[in-house]
């Protein structure tokens, strides 16, 4: 695992956007993994203006979301199609068939995770995976569970999850229970997994999920076991990780 350790939060998104920018320009086919969050923004609103202003072109580029709540339509103004059009799809030019997202209104869990795993094989995998992570060290949906799950499946979201997203929502109450999200599985068959932390919130689950046990207890330490993840974080969210700090790579 490669750490990237930056000053702040606006360091860490613009050198997340340049590796994604790299991808994009050295694979103009490529398959993303996007996730959601307040953590990617910062480097969503960098490519998009990389965009505009012509240095970027994503029209050969298909993106796979990780996860979208179980009952919302895309044209709720909390899914994550709204979201992800709002924040990133919405801006740049890639068409609604290269982007793909769970299908929160299929009834039939079964059926909707069925499909999304076979979206994902259609496509070929994920060259590039971009995660946040939660404060229980979840990514994607895939809470503290006794196991790591494998495909994408329905998954009963943690009461910590439902309180750290109730931000977005008028109320805790209107926070959906159930979500359907991509498997570690998947996650970890990416070529390429870049992870995003910030905040010194993030300080004590970044630790034990970087350098504890591996466990399904902390989803996220699955990752430990990738050949190739970078963790992107600021000063902050890595205070308590023990590494050897770059200042250079700091104060550029």
């Amino acid at each position: 695992m490669k750490i990237i350790c930056a000053k702040d939060y606006e360091h860490a998104s613009k050198i997340a956007a340049n590796m994604i920018a790299a991808q994009v320009i050295m694979k103009p086919d490529s398959v993303l993994g996007l996730a959601t969050g307040s953590t990617p923004l910062g480097a969503y609103e960098q490519l998009i203006e990389w965009h505009q202003k012509g240095y970027l072109n994503f029209s050969k580029i298909r993106t796979i979301n990780l996860d979208e709540y179980r009952g919302l339509c895309p044209e709720n103004e909390q899914s994550y199609h709204f979201y992800m059009k709002e924040h990133f799809l919405g801006h740049i030019n890639i068409t609604n068939e290269q982007t793909y997202i769970p299908d929160g209104t299929e009834p039939d869990a079964d059926k909707a995770c069925a499909d999304y795993d076979a979206i994902i094989d259609t496509c070929g995998g994920i060259d590039l995976q971009i995660l946040g992570l939660g404060h229980n060290g979840h990514i994607g949906f895939n809470e503290p569970e006794a196991f790591f799950s494998k495909g994408t499946h329905c998954v009963k979201l943690a009461e910590s999850t439902i309180r750290a997203n109730a931000r977005f929502f008028a109320s805790i109450n209107d926070v959906p229970k159930e979500a359907y999200t991509m498997g570690i599985k998947s996650i970890m068959q990416a070529k390429k997994i870049m992870i995003m932390v910030s905040g010194e919130a993030k300080k004590d689950i970044v630790r034990q999920a970087f350098f504890g046990t591996i466990t399904p207890q902390v989803p996220a330490s699955v990752l430990q076991l990738h050949r190739d993840v970078v963790l992107v974080g600021d000063e902050a969210a890595l205070a308590e990780c023990p590494i050897e700090r770059d200042k250079e790579l700091w104060n550029r």
